[in-house]
């Protein structure tokens, strides 16, 4: 017969006794016997109505659920030789999308040769992230491959401050 320290409904401990005994008290109450820590010496349960346990730990879940934000990632392309109203432009599409809650991947693409001048890119980078009123930089621009790669956020309440 295996020892177990019980715990009843109320959180107060019941004693170290055998688990046919605890099983019977549990049964008395029409309460459940749960093994709430089986790795102790000796192994701990504790007297529980298990079904409504689930059911207000799955209560819990939805509610966390309800709460949590998603963020979704939109993608701006931008070129080496993009005009200044074509940028401006792209500008405004991604201040919307920022106001919306989502986050920014502004890509820019190399074609050939203007690898060599990534610099040109930097500075259309800077162009657009100063035209970007609701957006902050989450991750500099940094280049991957033939792409330059840079994640804008949305400003949060305390950047503002």
């Amino acid at each position: 017969m295996r020892e177990v320290r019980l715990v009843d409904e109320n959180g107060q401990q019941l004693g170290i006794m055998g688990s046919r005994e605890a099983l019977q008290i549990a049964r008395e109450r029409n309460l459940d016997l749960v093994n709430i820590a089986p790795t102790a010496r000796p192994p701990v349960c504790k007297i529980m109505d298990y079904g409504r346990h689930k059911y207000e730990q799955s209560k819990h879940e939805r509610e966390a659920r309800k709460k949590q934000k998603v963020i979704t990632i939109k993608e701006v392309q931008l070129s080496q030789t993009i005009e200044e109203r074509d940028l401006l432009i792209k500008a405004k599409n991604a201040d919307r999308m920022l106001k919306a809650g989502s986050k920014i991947k502004v890509v820019m693409r190399f074609r050939g040769r203007q690898i060599v001048h990534a610099d040109l890119g930097k500075k259309v980078f800077e162009q657009f992230v100063e035209a970007v009123e609701s957006g902050t930089v989450e991750r500099e621009a940094k280049i991957e491959g033939r792409n330059m790669i840079m994640i804008m956020a949305p400003k949060t309440d305390k950047a503002e401050n």
